[in-house]
């Protein structure tokens, strides 16, 4: 059995003219040969499979090739070049820095730079993975880098540009590889049927070059994988079972149903497609990018963005011609709501059913949109109005507006209600008995008497309060609060102006007495939560100053801040001393700061146990009875 070769190794290019996609790279290199400009470093940086390996060596064959031919490519047939066709060349060295990324192998290579070339002008290194050497080994290969000998040129690949350090980018000339376009990939793969003598489907390579995204050597892996399967001849189906693909009719049947607003149809497609093995995520995102190229071919200006063949691209020509635009873009955000939350979903079938059952009744919710007063069938009328009906209460007829109550004559200082309108629907089937019942007359005497109300609908927080006539048979010194209806509130503002600051109604205000405020402010220093605060409280000597001014003088600026910090102190004694007006003044006693200093100092035994007695005669006979004695401190 002959030994078999891959086809990425068996059709990798030997001149820069079949280099693949990588036009720019190879006429620098050739140019910079006929002009004699040759950098004496070069890296190579791009993805993987698109031919920075490939050109290295062709550069480094074309180098020491003996006889160059007029567009500066090798011969292949000198010394040279046949020793480097059967790897036997000692003036071309390949590194793997993968493998080889220490100190250590750098100072080899280092050594080997010493030595001039056996044969040829030019010694190569070709160091592939270079982003792999240490940080150390970087730092080694510095120097030599950047002044190699003459007859040394060193050519570095990587496919992370980013993790190479500043210092190495700088001493080198890099060449950015691209990925290798679809079309390009196809054209080549066609030209490797012709020499293999394969039958292939275009539809077919185009699927190969589409999963090998950019690499060409993942499409001759592919591809050698296909030949293996399908024989001497590679056909779509053949392709698509293989690579485990969904073929594209799947797509166009479930839009198609989608358009018919068929749910029963979708379903049972993606039913179709589960059973085949095919994970939830794969179809949504699939149909998310079926959706992409509708809406791609919706202008002729942008079918070249379509990487499919041209039999494929009339069928979605066909397609997007029929499918709005509105529906495209509603279900693709849909599609990637779905793939977005597809991850965080427990029933993962059910998560991509609800999308495709919203994606099929986008129709309706559109023409909704469009024109909100067209309702579609009767059904939707009677919720409309239901829900009208529960929005906006039905009031009797008879029943007078709150304009007409009027308070008792004996309330003063009430605030005026003025409830808002409240519009009465039109064309509202009655579903309740018509109140015809009318409320009693409001006399001086009397109160206003609610009027009963059986609507069909329990409203909805929408209430209406009858105003309350404030009494003024209440304990003296209490605070009225007004009550109002809800509707008659503009504004956020309003409503916490209203809540918040109660109104007081004809009381008079109390006069400040110095043994009443003590015990309010006994009162609210046991409400204090901060310590210092309420040390500062208790060390504080309040005073009357004037008829509505307290006068508090403390030892410190530290407890000044502290009272003044409680934003609750003057509102708190306003209100229990009944007096609206009261004010505060913080004054600052130098003396009893001192005072304050002198009782911190540290006392002994005997001094706290004199402080104690002093306070308290009855210590003394305590200690007596107990037989305390002190000790020496």
């Amino acid at each position: 059995m002959s030994q078999f070769v891959v086809s990425a190794r068996k059709y990798r290019p030997q001149r820069f003219d079949e280099v693949v996609g990588q036009e720019h790279v190879s006429k620098t290199l050739k140019n910079a040969l006929q002009n004699d400009q040759l950098a004496h470093a070069f890296l190579f940086c791009g993805p993987r499979g698109v031919g920075k390996t490939t050109c290295a060596r062709i550069l480094a064959k074309v180098l020491n090739c003996e006889n160059r031919t007029a567009d500066f490519e090798a011969c292949n047939t000198c010394n040279s070049c046949t020793a480097f066709n059967g790897s036997a060349s000692f003036n071309i060295n390949e590194l793997d820095a993968a493998s080889n990324n220490s100190v250590d192998h750098i100072r080899a290579l280092i050594e080997q730079v010493r030595f001039q070339p056996q044969q040829g002008q030019y010694k190569i290194f070709i160091i592939d993975e270079v982003h792999m050497l240490s940080q150390q080994a970087f730092n080694a290969f510095l120097k030599t880098l950047e002044e190699p000998p003459p007859y040394a040129i060193f050519i570095l690949a990587t496919t992370e540009k980013h993790k190479i350090i500043p210092t190495i980018l700088s001493r080198c000339q890099i060449f950015d590889f691209k990925r290798i376009q679809i079309p390009r990939i196809v054209s080549h793969l066609e030209h490797i049927c012709k020499s293999e003598d394969l039958k292939a489907d275009k539809e077919a390579l185009h699927i190969i070059a589409q999963k090998a995204d950019g690499a060409l050597r993942d499409a001759l892996s592919i591809f050698d994988r296909m030949t293996s399967f399908a024989g001497g001849e590679i056909t779509y189906d053949s392709v698509i079972e293989n690579l485990n693909i969904l073929d594209y009719d799947y797509y166009f049947r479930v839009v198609d149903a989608m358009i018919t607003e068929d749910v029963a149809s979708v379903l049972m497609i993606f039913d179709d497609i589960f059973k085949k093995g095919f994970d939830p995520d794969i179809f949504i995102n699939g149909l998310a990018e079926h959706l992409r190229n509708l809406l791609v071919c919706k202008d002729a200006k942008t079918l070249s963005l379509l990487a499919i063949s041209d039999t494929l691209k009339k069928r979605y020509q066909e397609q997007a011609s029929i499918v709005p635009s509105s529906f495209i873009l509603t279900a693709l955000s849909i599609a990637s709501d779905c793939d977005v939350q597809y991850k965080m979903a427990r029933h993962k079938r059910l998560h991509v059913e609800m999308a495709i059952i919203k994606m099929t009744y986008i129709g309706r919710a559109v023409e909704l949109a469009n024109n909100p007063s067209a309702v579609a069938t009767g059904e939707k009328k009677t919720l409309e109005l239901n829900s009208k009906a529960i929005s906006a209460p039905v009031l009797p007829k008879n029943t007078p507006s709150p304009k007409e109550v009027k308070p008792p004559s004996d309330v003063v200082d009430v605030v005026n209600v003025q409830p808002v309108q409240v519009a009465q629907p039109e064309n509202i089937p009655s579903t309740s008995k018509e109140i015809k019942e009318t409320p009693p007359p409001i006399t001086k005497d009397s109160e206003p008497v609610p009027i009963a109300k059986e609507p069909a609908v329990e409203p909805i927080n929408s209430k209406v309060e009858e105003p309350k006539p404030v009494s003024m048979a209440t304990k003296p010194g209490s605070l009225k609060r007004v009550q109002s209806s809800k509707f008659d509130m503009v504004s956020l503002k309003d409503l916490s102006t209203i809540e918040d600051e109660p109104t007081i109604v004809n009381v008079k205000a109390s006069e400040l007495e110095l043994e009443q405020l003590t015990n309010f402010w006994e009162e609210y220093i046991m409400m204090v939560e901060s310590p210092s605060a309420q040390t500062s409280f208790r060390s504080a000597d309040i005073s009357i100053k004037d008829k509505q001014t307290i006068l508090i003088e403390v030892g410190s600026k530290m407890a000044k801040s502290l009272i003044q910090q409680e934003s609750n102190l003057v509102p708190y004694l306003r209100k229990e001393l009944n007096i609206p007006k009261l004010g505060m003044e913080i004054l600052i006693d130098q003396s009893k700061a001192k005072e304050i200093l002198v009782t911190k100092k540290i006392l002994s035994t005997k001094e706290k146990y004199e402080m104690m007695r002093d306070k308290n005669p009855l210590v003394q006979d305590l200690s007596a009875r107990l037989g305390l004695k002190f000790d020496n401190s």
